[in-house]
């Protein structure tokens, strides 16, 4: 029994241990989100989030501080630069941990840790719809509403009303002229025949 553990040692020595933390860190720096072993995820969490709340205040102490656990120029500069600004008004907790399915190989559990402030699907606020409130005359509006609505359709149709009455007089009065003639042949033929 290990009684206070203060350290995750992951099956491995201290150097390989920091080492390790490092290069995890450092990728996490710079790609906001990486998937790694549960196990290693929260070792990361705990390595990463003092470095980003030492970037807060941003002096030459703090940034050697911060790069004798990183080890890489441009992780620090995006870390003081970029990640330092988004962070600025949190108090802590800059990483979340989001499990996965178990690996395939040797069924270890996996997890993904992120940066809180660079989440796409959790960090965006869901809008909120204003609620409409009921108040007296409530109904006398959305009658109205309707009423225009009702009145504009009506307007609508009884142009198209016009249209086509107008269509079909013209219609009615071609019609008739043709009429006539085969009436006029007509009844030539019948005086033709009483001859």
């Amino acid at each position: 029994m290990r009684h206070g553990k203060k350290v995750d040692k992951l099956g491995r020595t201290d150097s390989h241990r920091k080492a390790m933390l490092a290069n995890m860190a450092t990728s996490l720096i710079k790609h906001k989100r990486i998937t790694t072993t549960l196990a290693k995820a929260k070792a990361l969490r705990k390595y990463v989030e003092p470095l980003i709340t030492k970037s807060k205040n941003d002096t030459t102490h703090s940034r050697r501080t911060v790069f004798a656990y990183v080890k890489d120029k441009e992780a620090v500069t995006i870390l003081f630069r970029e990640i330092s600004e988004k962070v600025a008004s949190r108090p802590g907790g800059y990483t979340r941990i989001i499990k996965l399915e178990n690996r395939l190989g040797d069924n270890a559990e996996m997890a993904f840790i992120e940066l809180v402030d660079y989440n796409e699907v959790y960090g965006q606020t869901a809008k909120v719809e204003k609620k409409t409130t009921r108040r007296r005359g409530g109904k006398k509006k959305a009658t109205e509403k309707t009423a225009e609505v009702e009145v504009a359709e009506e307007v609508e149709v009884t142009e198209e009303v016009k249209e086509e009455a107008s269509k079909a007089e013209a219609a009615a009065e071609e019609t008739p002229a043709a009429e006539e003639t085969p009436a006029t042949e007509e009844s030539s033929d019948t005086e033709e025949k009483k001859d």
